[in-house]
């Protein structure tokens, strides 16, 4: 059963349609059926001067499950298809924005729709939180690790907005102490051309110590402009020096420098494992945070967040 919305009235088509009947009486079926089409093509280039120097081709006309009213569309230089209804007199067509629309749903029936679209959106959701949280096993965390709400941000070192979410997340850090545990997975960007060798070397740098890979982690961020695709590898080693951290640097660049290594191969593959998982998940930019499997888009303002872990505590960290 076709039930539509008639979205606009197009025209009125004023086609003599009482002449026209006894003229057709001695033609074909399929003769009157293009003479009927032909001249609702007329009627159309007439009323809507768009469509005039267009190649418009008109469909079949036929018998739509609606009284009195016919189906048909015409198609545009080969391309957009138009639906339309039409009065079975040929006097009126209503043009169709979109697809037929079924509205024979009960109250009831919608509610229980409604209901089954939000428990499937809050399976889809623990399951991911819980794909996330075995994903992220291993990976350092900021914030108490046994906290409630996770918040597994998608980033870039050399992304902008990125630098925002950054600032955000050590805002909400410093409100949750207790609540929240941060961990960052690498999503570098291709037109980013030093954050690919930074994320790497933050692998490296995290497979010796936690630290020395929230070392990095901050002094990217904090240090953006001065860093680029020649010395990001110096700099690293320098943010690392200054830190006073006690890392082999040796086994460290040997990680994040030398192509060859196997060491390097790892962190690299480390590296295309969380974009591959980012991609699953639907991140296509960067930052991406997910909140207990909730996903946030962008560098969203602290209230965005904090209205979320305030609703996650409430029930109790689900």
């Amino acid at each position: 059963m076709m039930k539509t919305l008639l979205l606009a009235v197009l025209t009125t088509l004023f086609m003599g349609s009482a002449t026209q009947a006894s003229a057709q009486l001695a033609i074909s079926d399929d003769e009157a059926a293009t003479q009927r089409t032909d001249l609702i093509l007329e009627n159309l280039m007439y009323q809507l001067p768009q469509l005039r120097g267009s190649y418009v081709v008109m469909g079949e006309i036929t018998a739509s499950d609606i009284d009195g009213l016919d189906e048909g569309s015409f198609i545009v230089n080969g391309g957009q298809s138009y639906n339309f209804l039409i009065t079975s007199d040929d006097a009126t067509l209503y043009l169709l924005s979109g697809e037929p629309v079924d509205v024979s749903m009960s109250t009831a029936d919608i509610a229980a729709a409604l209901e089954e679209e939000r428990l499937a959106a809050e399976r889809e959701r623990l399951e991911r939180h819980q794909e996330l949280t075995a994903f992220v096993e291993g990976i350092p965390v900021r914030g108490n690790p046994d906290a409630p709400v996770t918040i597994v941000e998608f980033s870039d070192f050399q992304c902008p907005y990125c630098a925002r979410g950054f600032t955000t997340v050590e805002q909400i850090l410093e409100k949750y102490p207790d609540d929240v545990k941060f961990i960052y997975l690498h999503y570098p960007l291709p037109n980013h051309p030093w954050a690919r060798p930074a994320a790497i070397a933050a692998v490296c740098a995290a497979e010796q110590d936690d630290n020395a890979f929230w070392t990095l982690h901050d002094s990217y961020f904090h240090n953006q402009q001065t860093i680029n695709l020649s010395n990001v590898l110096d700099i690293s080693r320098e943010f690392l020096d200054v830190s006073g951290s006690s890392i082999d640097f040796d086994v460290w660049s040997n990680c994040a420098s030398n192509t060859e290594s196997e060491a390097y191969q790892a962190a690299a593959a480390a590296v295309a494992r969380t974009l591959a998982t980012g991609d699953t998940y639907g991140v296509s930019g960067t930052p991406g945070f997910f909140v207990n499997g909730h996903f946030i888009n962008g560098a969203q303002p602290l209230n965005t967040f904090e209205e979320l872990i305030e609703g996650i505590l409430e029930e109790g960290g689900r």
